[in-house]
């Protein structure tokens, strides 16, 4: 199998590209990929170009390019909205594994009980980077800078966002409801979770209640577990994916 790289700049026009320093070496010396090898390489925005290794040279590996062909986004989009985690390593398991699975925007909240006030995005973005070269897909997810939730609440289309929460009451399990052709958002909690105010607020915007089963879990794992129900669900009721 044809090993995959990531050019951001890559357009359909394009007839050759030069690896950055660092994955001429890795792809000369750590895969020693020679002249003719083939590649793939993918710029973030469904664009999936098939190439050969021209001039395997270490510090600026040039690569031909024979082919290119475009995925279409998703026509119905996934947001995950999320509370980061106090522990980073959380959120960058979480990054790498939504990238894999599929979704097309990951907002970042801040809640009035999240541990974390802050947060850096480069270290994620390469996480996100490497998982689209794993994965095989083709758009990279969009990830933004922390918002509070007060302002992303009303940023949303309120009939096609949920809220995963844990206060009682009545809530509509997600597989029922997240097959939405128009795309959806999910709302995930800190680890303390929402608080009354904050649910209260998502209900006055029109946003429903679901819930990810009875378990109780972790941010990170029912962020996951919202975007892999959202698949499931579309997949079964014959939504592209």
């Amino acid at each position: 199998m044809a090993h995959t790289f990531f050019a951001p700049d890559l357009t359909a026009d394009t007839t050759g590209y030069t690896l950055p320093e660092d994955e001429s070496k890795h792809a000369v010396r750590v895969l020693r990929l020679a002249i003719g090898a083939p590649v793939v390489l993918v710029n973030g925005r469904g664009g999936v170009f098939e190439a050969a290794v021209a001039d395997a040279n270490p510090k600026r590996c040039t690569l031909r390019i024979s082919s290119h062909a475009h995925v279409p986004p998703r026509s119905a989009p996934i947001h995950l909205a999320v509370a980061p985690t106090k522990n980073l390593d959380r959120m960058e398991w979480l990054v790498e594994k939504a990238t894999e699975i599929g979704v097309d925007t990951i907002t970042f909240l801040r809640c009035a009980r999240s541990e974390r006030r802050e947060l850096k995005l480069e270290r994620l973005e390469k996480i996100a980077v490497s998982a689209l070269k794993q994965s095989g897909q083709a758009w990279l997810p969009r990830l933004t800078e922390l918002t509070n939730l007060a302002d992303f609440l009303s940023t949303v289309e309120s009939t096609s966002t949920f809220i995963a929460h844990l206060e009682a009451g009545e809530r509509t399990p997600l597989s029922r409801v997240a097959a939405a052709p128009a795309g959806c958002t999910i709302l995930i909690g800190p680890e303390g979770d929402f608080t009354p105010d904050e649910i209260a607020a998502a209900f006055a915007r029109g946003i429903r209640p679901v819930t990810l089963g009875s378990s109780r879990l972790r941010t990170e794992t029912a962020a996951l577990a919202a975007v892999h129900t959202v698949h499931v669900a579309r997949e079964l009721a014959g939504i592209a994916l």
